[in-house]
């Protein structure tokens, strides 16, 4: 999770892109309890590779792996020379049985991991192939071909961002070999490459294919996420004890924080308003407002309101980050 997040300004400007909230949670805690669920063994340690965050998002994120009962750990990459550089910038950590996963990243899947699978790369079937790695199939249900970003077809399987590996120790000697020898794709140093290292050793690595996959890149895009995760946890309790409701309706699934404050508003479906934050006189639809933040008199809707925010006045679509002030 070490890069600068730029798609997502002007909120990444003060937050980094993993934290940012959808359906009351930063994007980076929904992927490590969702990994912890399907793990099947319990977490022991998560290493968050990053860029400089600042030593209170290192903290935040420490503190979401003691949540899971996990030790946690920060490590820095500070050149971006690819995906399998990041991974070995926790290279201690590779040992055992091991998951990576991109942090801007969620989704929803049934898929088990198999004993035998020496590794599972989790799959999308997508339309626009050529923008992303993708993996062959062969009759034999495991995986024979890795391709990154191909002009040709190959295939439809799009690499999603998250793998597991039986064997860390492995995985980080076939990353090393990479740096080692200086062997790059498109100038970086890529997992996929190390990946097909990998199978041409004979190693069985499967796709296991995901329900959804959901994408928080941009403003756009994590707005329809916070919708899919606040629709995934419709029966869940998403309203906080303390939060204040006075004359206003609630059109469910929309999450509302601790002490936040709605008055003579209609809010939803598929808001998050984040806490400490005050909604007065408005009517907000499928959108996400941070925390310690005031709006007043507002329609919105497809819109990202930052943290320490003060919104005043009638708009239809906004991206407003941290710390604005408009009337």
């Amino acid at each position: 999770m070490a890069g600068l997040g730029k798609r997502m300004r002007p909120h990444t400007l003060t937050t980094p892109k993993p934290l940012i909230p959808v359906a009351g949670k930063p994007i980076v805690q929904h992927l490590v309890e969702y990994l912890a669920a399907i793990a099947g063994d319990e977490i022991e340690h998560i290493a968050y590779v990053v860029g400089d965050f600042g030593k209170e998002t290192e903290k935040n994120l420490i503190k979401i792996a003691e949540e899971l009962g996990a030790k946690g750990s920060i490590h820095y990459q500070d050149d971006p020379l690819g995906t399998a550089h990041a991974i070995l910038c926790a290279r201690e950590h590779l040992k055992g049985r091991v998951i990576i996963a991109f942090a801007d990243t969620l989704f929803y899947t049934d898929f088990k991991i198999p004993e035998e699978a020496d590794g599972v790369i989790w799959v999308k079937k997508v339309e626009n192939w050529q923008q992303f790695g993708v993996v062959k199939v062969g009759k034999e249900g495991y995986i024979t071909e890795f391709v990154e970003k191909s002009p040709t077809y190959v295939s439809d399987l799009a690499i999603i961002g998250i793998y597991y590996f039986k064997d860390g120790e492995n995985l980080k000697k076939e990353l090393q070999h990479l740096l080692d020898h200086d062997i790059k794709d498109k100038g970086e140093y890529q997992l996929t490459t190390a990946m097909e290292n990998m199978k041409q050793k004979g190693l069985k690595l499967y796709p296991g294919e995901v329900n959804e996959w959901l994408d928080c890149g941009n403003k756009d895009a994590t707005i329809d996420t916070n919708r899919a995760v606040l629709e995934h946890n419709r029966n869940e309790r998403l309203i906080d004890k303390t939060a204040v409701i006075e004359n206003s309706v609630i059109i469910p699934p929309s999450f509302i924080g601790a002490h936040a404050v709605v008055r003579n508003s209609v809010v939803g479906p598929f808001v998050s308003i984040g806490e400490k934050t005050t909604i007065e006189n408005c009517n907000l639809r499928n959108s996400i407002i941070q925390s310690n933040t005031r709006v007043k008199n507002k329609m919105l809707e497809k819109s990202m309101v930052g943290n320490h925010t003060n919104i005043n006045g009638h708009i239809d679509e906004l991206s407003a980050g941290d710390y604005t002030t408009q009337s």
